[in-house]
């Protein structure tokens, strides 16, 4: 490999240069340049470059006092001068059934599926989820806890129930979908692992009417000595900026039209 070449600290002597010298200029005159006079060219161009900056300055100034004596030009007229029906009249506010932004808005827990008949309130926390309690449903909360913060967490409601031997939750996760969707990067998120064998072990059915939404029905009951085994279903979806997650448990197989049609009706009420 070649050493990087690097220019020379002084003009190699003999090699490319030429002396011009002045008939009758003495050599000692011609050997000390640097006592020569500096020419007068360079200023004579900055006294006239001066001048047209002046002139350009001027000239800039005259224009903006005569635009400011004018009258301003009207501006153009809108390609559509008006949003109206065919009556003339403006359009009707949605109402609050319509206006999906003011059901989310308020209590979230209005939105929740109401308890069947026959079921008792489980043993969880019902009603409001802070931040730091809903990371607390995760195995591993300061990870969860971190997620949430990144992903714009607003707050959280929950519903539980009991019937039998079988157990329901439902977690609706509102997230602040101000500068992007938090809310299906959380979805994502969440529907990402659910494939693995450690948890349902298959890719869910949609949900119909759902763009996003899934139901998973696990392949495989979870198992301990001494307990009998649990069977265990996931609904996963998003709607607006909120996401609904439903869990069911029982200890004998979970239909999967018993877990479609609960995702179906809470879907429905977002």
């Amino acid at each position: 490999m070649q050493e990087p070449r690097t220019a020379p600290q002084t003009p190699p002597e003999g090699e490319g240069f030429f002396e011009v010298r002045l008939e009758g200029q003495t050599e000692a005159a011609a050997a000390a340049p640097a006592d020569r006079p500096a020419p007068r060219r360079g200023r004579t161009v900055a006294l006239i470059a001066g001048a047209v900056v002046l002139g350009v300055v001027a000239g800039l100034c005259t224009g903006y006092v005569v635009q400011a004596g004018r009258d301003p030009d009207p501006l153009p007229p809108l390609a559509q001068q008006q949003v109206t029906r065919s009556g003339g009249k403006a359009p009707e506010a949605l109402s609050a059934a319509q206006d999906s932004d003011v059901r989310t808005d308020g209590d979230l827990r209005k939105l929740l599926v109401p308890r069947p008949a026959g079921a008792q309130k489980s043993d969880s926390v019902q009603g409001w989820l802070n931040q730091y309690d809903y990371a607390g449903y995760y195995k591993e909360p300061d990870e969860m806890f971190g997620d949430l913060s990144r992903n714009d967490f607003r707050r959280a409601a929950l519903s539980g129930w009991e019937k039998g031997q079988s157990m329901t939750e439902i977690h609706l996760i509102q997230f602040r979908d101000a500068d992007r969707l938090s809310s299906r990067d959380f979805l994502s998120g969440q529907q990402t692992y659910m494939p693995d064998s450690a948890w349902a072990g298959n890719g869910g059915e949609p949900i119909p009417g759902s763009s996003n939404g899934r139901v998973y029905v696990y392949d495989h009951p979870d198992t301990k000595p001494g307990y009998l085994p649990m069977y265990v279903s996931r609904a996963l979806a998003a709607r607006g900026d909120i996401v609904m997650d439903i869990w069911m448990y029982d200890t004998k197989p979970i239909p999967k039209k018993s877990a479609m049609d609960l995702a179906k009706r809470q879907l429905e009420r977002l």
